[in-house]
């Protein structure tokens, strides 16, 4: 990717917050820039009228247009660029309708910024994939890289269920936890909690702050980042 031009993302979607997260995401993914969000679809025509894009990551659910019906009347309007969908729903029908109409990946909600970095890496290498193909085994292996990976796995010594857990613990409180009353309110140790949620910090799905008390060392507090990957 460094000999190339960055692949260029408009971010289209209606929530402030998420979308500052998703672009954010996109410029923590090396070959990608974001050169814009929009809101709304007439928002996001706007923006193609203006500036060049490569990539849409397009969620489905807009306030003025849904997602499928803006990717139809873009291609009809001549424009070409690919297109990420972002969705709560699981209906393969939409799924098979959004093939024909230049959607090349979807992220499920809620993901994380590793879900979606795998995602852009993937279409990245599919769009280095230019030019004619040799034969049948080379147009499989081009389809090949747009397939979605299995799950992430998740680092050394840490568990899906006790993940969850420590995730649903976080979202249910806006004050945030500390490691210690997150430990306490799972069941599992201080170290351990920490690790749990040092990781959601990693991924992008929490954040942490210092909490000054009356004496001692500062004590962090972790909180759930609103309104990134969250499903409507």
């Amino acid at each position: 990717m460094t000999d190339r031009e960055p692949i260029r993302v408009l971010v289209v979607e209606d929530d402030p917050v998420a979308a500052d997260a998703h672009v954010m995401y996109v410029g923590r993914v090396p070959g990608f820039t974001a050169v814009g969000k929009a809101h709304t679809g007439a928002e996001a025509r706007r923006a193609l009228d203006r500036t060049p894009v490569d990539l849409l990551l397009l969620d489905l659910h807009l306030p003025d247009v849904h997602g499928l019906q803006l990717a139809r009347s873009l291609r009809a309007a001549g424009y070409h660029a690919d297109v990420i969908a972002v969705t709560s729903a699981r209906d393969l029908a939409v799924v098979r309708e959004g093939v024909s109409l230049g959607v090349v990946q979807y992220v499920l909600k809620p993901f994380t910024f590793a879900t979606l970095r795998d995602r852009l890496i993937r279409y990245a290498e599919f769009h280095a994939a230019a030019g004619e193909a040799s034969g049948q085994d080379e147009v499989d292996r081009a389809l090949a890289t747009l397939r979605a990976p299995g799950p992430a796995a998740l680092p050394k010594g840490l568990s899906a269920p006790t993940l969850e857990r420590v995730t649903r613990a976080l979202r249910e409180t806006a004050e945030g936890l500390t490691a210690a009353e997150a430990a306490e309110g799972v069941g599992i140790s201080r170290i351990t909690a920490r690790r749990y949620l040092e990781h959601l910090v990693d991924a992008g799905r929490a954040e942490r702050s210092p909490q000054y008390g009356q004496v001692g060392r500062p004590e962090l507090v972790y909180r759930w980042v609103r309104g990134v990957g969250r499903g409507r």
